[in-house]
């Protein structure tokens, strides 16, 4: 589908297909639009390969025990002690007692989210942390607790949650001995072993080789969102993925060019030196089950991984988009947000694969730029501490969107969307994301780019509530935008971060009529799964 077609009748009935009683939290969950996860067509796959799906599943569901009690922790507890049934669904979607669109706490008994989540002591002070002198603190695979002494100390979480993991272990070993398929073979081992020792590296070597397989597991403790003190702790997921081998091929090309995506970055050539492995890829799936930090709250639409700098150096990345879950993302949110804001105007540039070719450049964005700050001062995320997961969303954002434009000049897609239906899509898109909230690193960074680009003339609202683009503004705005983050990443400049977030991380009046506009035609803020039998 090329355009924007009359979907918001769709869209509508999703959004109000939740309870239509009396509790204050009906309008909360309504704005996750239920989305039927369909049984997948599994015609080309061997009754084997059936039974690995099946196996992947019941890791995942462990998976999942381990996220509840990773980030809250006793999820039971937690659970028989609601008694408004909608209340209960709330907080199962936000796998806690806290909205993760603003951290507060919406269960009698819980204080607001703490910005360490469950990683850290909740007394502990960043001097304290700072002075504590275990090497094994900044692992994104340790919790820090307190000793009987009071003091601090180090839990790996392979020791933290041991049983579960032996558990998953043994579901990965069983689906490693009956694939057909050795490199899946050999990344399921590997992978087996990672989750019993928390050092991931051979795994994620092995699993970026297993590129011939129609199925693919995505497992273990990724990304460190959760962490909003220092942004160093990673938390269990997993995906479950079914790949489009058709769609897959077209995208494979695109991975070849990554040398040049990198030259393009509109940035000084030392802000852009990381080189990835030649070993990357670029997949689409469709996803069959989401478990873990996965499922909780906002749904991601594709993934960009490993995230450990070595492997990337070593190897490359893996690119996985989510094609259904990106077109239920667009039918049910992004087109109806930009038919309410934009009105007649806007609709005719709409376009669901102007969405799909962002999401993928957002995806490549993230292995570009660098890795290490080139003036000494480690890490990325050592360097610019809690900000580093923020302004890594918005490179991937900005600098997502800089390149699909610079692409739609000079390759074949220039016919499948123009200029225009980028920025449009890419505006509708934005104030979606911006919907998720101050609570979110995803809500946060692109609320920071939004008022960016509203700083710069980009677009404006009308008294109408409608929005108008200014589309050079736009596109040059994105571009000063993507040089000015690429900055900060090179030189770890903390407290131009800081300046940065004072001046755009709050959303401001803009937000809150459009959010009175999109909850009056009933437009979710995002999905929540059920799955088909």
């Amino acid at each position: 589908m090329k355009r924007f077609m009359v979907i918001l009748a769709a869209a509508l009935l999703c959004a109000v297909a939740c309870n239509n009683d009396k509790s204050a939290f009906s309008k909360k969950v309504a704005d996750y639009a239920v989305v039927t996860i369909e049984a997948p067509d599994l015609s080309g796959i061997t009754d084997n390969g059936k039974e690995v799906l099946n196996l992947y599943r019941f890791a995942a569901d462990e998976v999942d025990a381990i996220y509840w009690e990773q980030y809250f922790g006793d999820k039971n507890a937690l659970l028989e002690g609601i008694t408004d049934p909608v209340q209960k669904t709330f907080a199962e979607i936000n796998y806690g007692p806290w909205d993760r669109t603003t951290g507060k706490s919406f269960v009698d008994g819980y204080k607001d989210r703490l910005p360490g989540a469950s990683f850290y002591p909740a007394d502990m002070t960043v001097e304290e942390f700072e002075a504590f002198s275990d090497p094994d603190k900044k692992s994104p695979y340790t919790f820090i607790r307190r000793a009987e002494d009071g003091s601090l100390q180090t839990v790996w979480f392979h020791d933290q949650y041991k049983t579960r993991l032996e558990k998953i272990s043994d579901y990965l070993k069983a689906a490693a001995d009956i694939t057909i398929k050795p490199s899946v073979k050999k990344y399921l081992l590997a992978k087996a072993d990672a989750l019993l020792s928390d050092n991931y590296y051979q795994s994620s070597l092995e699993w970026l080789n297993m590129d011939d397989s129609k199925m693919d597991l995505v497992i273990g403790p990724n990304e460190a969102v959760d962490d909003q003190l220092f942004g160093l702790k990673r938390s269990y997921e997993a995906y479950v993925l079914l790949k489009n081998q058709a769609r897959t091929q077209e995208l494979t090309e695109f991975v070849s060019r990554i040398g040049e995506f990198q030259h393009e970055l509109p940035c000084d050539p030392a802000y852009k030196t990381f080189q990835p492995g030649t070993g990357s890829n670029i997949f689409s799936c469709d996803a069959l089950y989401y478990a873990g930090k996965a499922n909780a709250g906002v749904k991601v639409i594709a993934l960009n991984l490993p995230f450990d700098a070595q492997v990337q150096e070593d190897k490359g990345t893996r690119t996985i988009l989510l094609e259904n879950i990106i077109r239920a993302k667009y039918n049910y949110i992004v087109a109806p947000t930009g038919a309410v804001l934009l009105g007649n105007s806007g609709i005719g540039h709409l376009s669901s694969d102007a969405f799909f070719w962002s999401i993928v450049f957002r995806e490549v964005a993230h292995g570009l730029g660098v890795k290490e700050t080139v003036n000494g001062k480690g890490s990325v995320e050592e360097a610019l501490g809690g900000s580093a997961i923020d302004f890594e969303e918005m490179k991937a954002n900005a600098a997502g969107i800089f390149l699909v434009c610079k692409i739609q000049e000079h390759y074949k897609i220039h016919h499948i969307f123009t200029k225009r239906d980028i920025l449009t899509t890419f505006f509708a898109s934005l104030v979606r994301a911006e919907r998720f909230g101050e609570g979110s690193s995803l809500g946060r960074a692109n609320t920071m780019i939004y008022n960016y680009l509203l700083d710069h003339g980009a677009f404006t609202r009308q008294e109408s509530g409608l929005y108008t683009i200014d589309y050079a503004k736009m596109e040059s705005s994105i571009a000063e935008l993507t040089a000015f983050i690429l900055k900060i990443q090179a030189t770890g400049d903390r407290a131009a971060a800081l300046e940065f977030e004072a001046r755009y991380s709050k959303t401001g009046a803009n937000y809150k009529a459009d959010l009175v506009n999109l909850g009056l035609e009933g437009i979710p803020a995002d999905i929540r799964f059920a799955y088909s039998k």
